[in-house]
């Protein structure tokens, strides 16, 4: 991998406009490209991306249509998860030398939900600098244009294939208090709603975002029983897929009546103390007044320890 770029072909255009790009230091330059709108390319990753001594990719040919739309004459190397054993070492390498490393996923920002993150951790554990330059997402263009609350969210990347493993996961995630952000396949994305509605609750609120950015983008809205109905064997899908779940409603909690029934319940067949605790275990309520609760059912009922 060398340098065989001459420093006046170095640049951009932007409406037939040549900006020529300034010299970069050494560094790891981890560069968001957009996920379907080429518009969304910042000027900065431009810079980046024809300023950098190497510029490595997933796929040369998705790569080289960016570079051609700004005319940035740059060579990609691909690095990608079958060959990156092989090629990230070089890439380090090239570091080792005092070069420019550029990093750009075929969409949206390296390593999210991507192999790069293993040369993120290389340049890092070899004392190298990691420059993120941020850009277009997935995950956050369909958050804020789901409806979804955004102040705590979870991206979880793709659920398992097999439908227990499937299932499984949506079970351990269930409780999170925050949006869920999944990438699903269009071909699984009506047995993925199907098993979250089973799982999670059919009235849970859901977002279907797809074609994110592009000309048929899509954000489609409703509970899990509605998309799964929706989303059938019959329904042909296409396009790349992000699906958001609601975060799981607050429980109500329980009333006098549940509480003192749960307290009787625990208390015979256990001391008050530890009877206590695991009824505030079970309800969230604090154990302190669960015990002086329990200890005046005990004084009304004229019991004993």
């Amino acid at each position: 991998m060398t340098d065989d770029l001459k420093s006046s072909q170095r640049g951009y255009r932007v409406a037939n406009t040549f900006v020529a790009a300034r010299p970069l230091e050494p560094a790891l330059y981890l560069v968001a490209t957009p996920i379907g709108n080429l518009g969304d390319i910042t000027l900065r990753a431009l810079e980046t991306l024809s300023g950098a001594d190497v510029l490595a990719c997933e796929d040369t040919r998705v790569t080289r249509v960016l570079l051609d739309r700004y005319g940035i004459v740059n060579r990609p190397y691909a690095y990608h998860e079958h060959n990156s054993d092989e090629v990230g070492p070089k890439l380090i390498a090239a570091l080792e030398e005092g070069k420019s490393v550029a990093l750009v996923s075929d969409a949206g920002t390296p390593l999210v939900s991507d192999p790069g993150y293993r040369l993120g951790q290389m340049a890092i554990e070899a004392g190298h600098k990691v420059v993120p330059v941020p850009g277009a997402s997935a995950p956050l263009a369909a958050l804020v244009g789901s409806g979804m609350p955004s102040d705590a969210f979870l991206f979880a990347g793709f659920l398992p294939v097999k439908d227990k493993g499937r299932r499984d996961r949506l079970a351990e995630l269930s409780k999170v208090p925050a949006t869920l952000i999944f990438f699903e396949s269009p071909h699984r994305i009506g047995a993925t709603l199907a098993a979250a509605a089973a799982v999670l609750g059919a009235r849970r609120r859901a977002t279907v975002c797809r074609e994110l950015t592009k000309t048929f983008e899509e954000f489609r809205r409703g509970t899990l029983e509605e998309l799964a109905a929706y989303y059938n064997d019959d329904r042909v899908v296409k396009g790349e897929i992000v699906l958001l779940l609601a975060p799981p409603e607050a429980e109500e909690p329980p009333g006098e009546v549940e509480v003192d029934a749960l307290l009787r319940r625990l208390s015979a067949t256990m001391p008050t103390a530890k009877a206590a605790a695991e009824a505030a275990r079970i309800t969230g309520l604090p154990r302190k007044d669960l015990y002086q609760r329990l200890l005046n059912l005990k004084g009304e009922a004229g019991d004993g320890e």
